[in-house]
């Protein structure tokens, strides 16, 4: 997905580990939408994972929808079936859907490769931000650039998100089969 471009797949249907079912559109915010694709099982994914967690909880109470999507095909990783993020979600105290993308579509109409990858979209859904969580997956208290941090809070409060595209880092999504 290219900068500027709008979300796809507004309308595709996911199941949330709560067992509800969501699309991307029912959860945009006033302000805009973060969608980061995700796992259970990637070393990268857990390295980042209360990152993600604080930062979705903090900014889905500022105007931002926030949706973490599992793209892994649970047939080829089993540790990432619904009962298993439903399970995950709930430990890390999400507030916000963890949702399934059966099929792996939502992923591949983003163009994601890997998890985790957010990609931030403003109040118009144009995409305003791609790429990895932070400069460092290892050492939370060595951060020193905060890229989806930044860009969150540009969009919260109507500002120009100060480094738009940076390299994602993390496990190859396990793609379901066509």
């Amino acid at each position: 997905l290219d900068l500027g471009a709008s979300m796809p797949a507004g309308s595709n249907a996911l199941v949330a580990s709560d067992g509800t079912e969501v699309t991307l559109a029912d959860l945009r915010g006033e302000k805009g939408t973060l969608v980061v694709f995700t796992c259970n099982t990637c070393p990268w994914a857990k390295a980042w994972e209360e990152r993600i967690v604080a930062l979705g909880n903090e900014y889905a109470s500022r105007g931002i929808g926030v949706v973490a999507i599992n793209s892994n095909d649970p047939g080829r990783v089993p540790a990432d079936s619904l009962d298993e993020m439903k399970t995950r979600s709930s430990e890390l105290g999400m507030s916000f859907p963890y949702a399934h993308d059966a099929g792996s579509a939502i992923a591949r109409r983003f163009g994601a490769m890997v998890t985790p990858e957010a990609f931030l979209l403003d109040a118009g859904d144009a995409l305003v931000y791609h790429g990895t969580i932070d400069d460092n997956a290892k050492s939370p208290d060595e951060v020193s650039k905060r890229y989806l941090a930044d860009a969150l809070e540009a969009v919260a409060t109507g500002g120009a998100v100060p480094v738009a595209d940076t390299k994602a880092l993390g496990c190859g999504i396990k793609f379901a089969q066509k």
